[in-house]
């Protein structure tokens, strides 16, 4: 990708996702992940989105003015994205690839963080750590991050979250609140989540493609497995094959949610071509509400 093609989708990315920053998640973000119950800081004036258990009410009678206490750990939130760079997320049949929609999330993730005040750090993986971005503030940082979102090439095409999460527990030693963005198609990560859930707080957004679901009536097909390489022939006609399918795709989604119920992990599940801003938005109120 040519350096002035990469500016303007960085720039088109920035424009879309901050607009639903400064609009939609700035207040919902800042109520839902800010600190709490850490050394007393400062006392600041309130702002749109505060939560208004925290005014300093002594101040605020002086003043006339509602003033609330600030905590060291709300100016200090650390908030790493793990990040699912493997082939599978190069898939994509409507509205977008899966890469796409990891893109667009990472940024509004991104920009809701510094307008908190928050550090973002990075972790690309495929079944290896392919890059660690170290958290930082600021717009710069942010778009730095997007820019390696979309040229990333991962040295391999494979996923193994479990390797991801061990570096995570390993590399990231204060608490942070992490975001999971991967289509989940790898099964063997349970352990390495429920270790770091029990140290961070961590959500799971898992991004599918409707076509993953269910397949098209299209007679015979060929499906490439975009990790394995590997290519086999369905025929789409067929009742009982597309019955097998949809029975493996329920299982992996009901064994998904157990598995994310019994690490205590937070999870939403993200379709390519449907509106993310509604369900993110009613994910961290119902994480506000349980505060």
């Amino acid at each position: 990708m040519e350096a002035t093609e990469l500016l303007k989708k960085v720039r088109k990315i920035e424009i879309k996702t901050r607009m639903l920053t400064n609009q939609v998640f700035a207040g919902e973000y800042h109520s839902t992940f800010k600190g709490r119950g850490m050394a007393f800081s400062e006392v600041r004036e309130y702002g749109y989105g505060d939560d208004i258990r925290n005014i300093d009410w002594n101040v605020t009678a002086r003043f006339n003015h509602p003033y609330i206490k600030v905590y060291e750990e709300e100016r200090e939130l650390t908030v790493m994205l793990l990040i699912d760079v493997s082939n599978s997320g190069l898939f994509g049949t409507r509205k977008m690839q899966k890469k796409d929609l990891f893109t667009e999330l990472a940024a509004v993730l991104s920009f809701s963080a510094i307008r908190n005040n928050d550090k973002v750090g990075v972790i690309f993986f495929s079944d290896v750590v392919e890059k660690f971005i170290p958290p930082k503030k600021g717009r710069s940082h942010i778009l730095r991050i997007i820019s390696e979102i979309l040229t990333f090439k991962p040295v391999s095409g494979k996923t193994d979250l479990t390797e991801a999460l061990r570096y995570f527990t390993n590399v990231t030693k204060k608490k942070s609140t992490a975001f999971i963005l991967s289509d989940f198609l790898d099964g063997n990560f349970e352990k390495a989540l429920r270790i770091a859930a029990r140290k961070h707080d961590v959500i799971a957004l898992r991004i599918f493609d409707e076509r993953e679901k269910a397949f098209p009536k299209a007679g015979h097909i060929s499906i490439k497995d975009s990790e394995s390489g590997k290519v086999i022939w369905v025929n789409t006609s067929n009742s009982k094959v597309i019955s097998h399918f949809s029975n493996w795709w329920t299982k992996k989604e009901i064994e998904l949610k157990e598995t994310f119920s019994r690490c205590g992990v937070d999870h939403l599940y993200l379709p390519t071509d449907k509106d993310y801003v509604k369900p993110l938005v009613k994910l961290f109120k119902s994480r506000r509400s349980r505060i």
